[in-house]
């Protein structure tokens, strides 16, 4: 068994048991780990998991350059991931929870190629909405370089959705404010622009990089563009509510 097909095997193995050590010295760059995340998503496919989107990492600079990077990374979201706004999320169902807001795209049409532009997204979208990122690591102690999140399917654990819908607005887009709350109290504030200046362009861009695996994003997809203000970690009890303003809300809590 190769490199790649052992370090899949691990990650997998990490949902139902605990976190692993990092594999960045196992793998030979960003290359590899993204042959990993893509291994992972065969195998669950194999097994009856449904694709229902795919989400963008590592948008904010601060975040690249900690990690190394001058470009995000993307990953995928299954149907099995998404959480229905106002739900509660079982104990251990995420390893290592940690909470971002985001703004969610959801594609009336398909979107792909090497030269997607941000006006091309937002022709293709259906609507936009209010979200929560319940990211998760499968790597212990959220030791993490570049390849580790990659291969992890960078980072992903749930979603949630806001059920207000919104039109696209390429000009509005990087003024929609948010509040993220912890418990009744407000932790964290962003604006669409922390999201690569304008979340059309994090989707753009998501489109661009499937492009170099022969892949593209399908009409009906969910694509989470990238957190508008840093993690917050999630504890059971916790309750989390993004208030976007006139965008809307989006609300999940955590089971004691």
């Amino acid at each position: 068994m190769s490199i790649i097909e052992n370090t899949a095997r691990d990650l997998i193995a990490a949902y139902d048991q605990a976190p692993i050590a990092p594999v960045r010295e196992k793998l030979n760059g960003v290359a590899d780990a993204y042959a990993v995340q893509q291994k992972t998503v065969r195998d669950w496919l194999a097994r009856g998991r449904r694709i229902a989107g795919r989400k963008i990492g590592l948008t904010a600079k601060a975040v690249q350059q900690q990690l190394g990077v001058d470009e995000p990374d993307f990953g995928t979201i299954f149907a099995d991931m998404v959480v229905p706004h106002g739900g509660e999320v079982a104990k251990g169902t995420v390893q290592q929870p940690r909470i971002e807001a985001e703004i969610a795209f959801v594609l009336k049409r398909d979107l792909a190629g090497a030269n997607v532009t941000a006006e091309d997204v937002i022709a293709a979208t259906d609507y936009v909405c209010p979200a929560l990122e319940i990211c998760g690591s499968r790597i212990a102690d959220w030791n993490i370089k570049i390849e580790d999140t990659v291969a992890d399917n960078a980072s992903a654990g749930l979603i949630v959705l806001g059920e207000k819908r919104s039109a696209a607005d390429l000009a509005h887009l990087p003024d929609v404010a948010m509040q993220l709350a912890h418990n009744g109290a407000v932790a964290v504030e962003g604006r669409g622009e922390a999201c690569l200046g304008n979340p059309a362009i994090a989707v753009a861009w998501l489109a661009q990089a499937l492009a170099r695996y022969g892949e593209g994003l399908k009409a009906g997809d969910i694509v989470m563009s990238g957190a508008l203000a840093r993690m917050l970690p999630a504890s059971p009890g916790d309750v989390f509510e993004g208030d976007f303003g006139a965008f809307g809300i989006v609300k999940v809590s955590f089971a004691r």
